[in-house]
């Protein structure tokens, strides 16, 4: 069972030494950066993490509260659930998405405009009881190869971290502040991916320049993924921000038993 706990910020011994007290196989409060965010550590050796997206008529969820249902007239209880990615204006994923290791839209690596153009975007994976971060290009390179088939995946951008750098189009001083989610994974040396997934989400409008910091400095991800912003949503014990009712959202990552 998912027990919420609660993070606390200790008065720091010098202020570029922050010291703070994250969850394990749960979520809590976190403040950095005079923004307000919940985070939420998962263990993939204890918790199974996965997708959704529509149910067996083909009809997107669209809520977490769709899914919730869905959920428990299976005898099953959602305990944690958060937007995963971008999608259109039917709720289908605009990149790529994989469920049950079962691809339902190929990796998306066209120029664009909007967020998930903001190049590079990124791939957010799980396989077994590993998951992992990773540069689009890149995954499709040992996605093609057969070097990387995961369970469940889902694309979406930008990337928040690169190997411990920040995306180079982020700026401190920009003034573009929105509710944002994303997801980070902390690796395994030698493999690919780890089985530490973080997931935050800020109660505080930010910018990406602050949110990606969070993941590198506090969350010590070297690989970060923007999921959404504006449309954020999350679903756990004691926490249920931004509801689970609202503006329509596409594909779910969660956990559920």
């Amino acid at each position: 069972m998912l027990l919420p706990l609660l993070a606390t910020v200790h008065p720091a011994r010098a202020k570029s030494e922050p010291a703070w007290v994250l969850p394990k196989n749960g979520c809590a409060d976190l403040r950095f950066d005079n923004a307000d965010f919940v985070v939420c550590h998962f263990d993939l050796r204890r918790h199974s993490l996965r997708l959704w997206l529509h149910n067996e008529q083909g009809e997107v969820f669209g809520s977490l509260w769709r899914l919730r249902e869905w959920l428990r007239q299976r005898g099953q209880t959602l305990l944690f659930a958060m937007n995963a990615g971008m999608y259109d204006e039917k709720g289908l994923p605009v990149g790529l998405y994989v469920e049950h290791g079962r691809e339902l839209k190929s990796i998306n690596l066209k120029r664009g405009y909007g967020n998930f153009h903001l190049m590079p975007n990124g791939v957010f994976w799980v396989k077994g009881n590993r998951a992992g971060v990773m540069e689009s290009k890149r995954f499709a390179k040992l996605y093609r190869r057969n070097r990387l088939k995961p369970d469940f995946a889902t694309q979406s951008g930008p990337m928040l971290v690169i190997g411990n750098r920040l995306h180079p189009r982020f700026r401190a001083t920009s003034e573009s502040r929105k509710i944002r989610n994303g997801v980070g994974v902390r690796r395994v040396r030698g493999r690919l991916g780890g089985h530490e997934v973080f997931f935050a989400i800020s109660r505080d409008p930010v910018n990406f320049h602050t949110f990606a910091r969070l993941f590198r400095d506090v969350l010590k991800t070297p690989d970060a993924l923007f999921l959404d912003g504006t449309v954020s949503r999350l679903q756990a014990p004691s926490y249920r921000l931004r509801g689970l009712f609202g503006r329509p959202i596409g594909p779910i990552v969660g956990i559920a038993q």
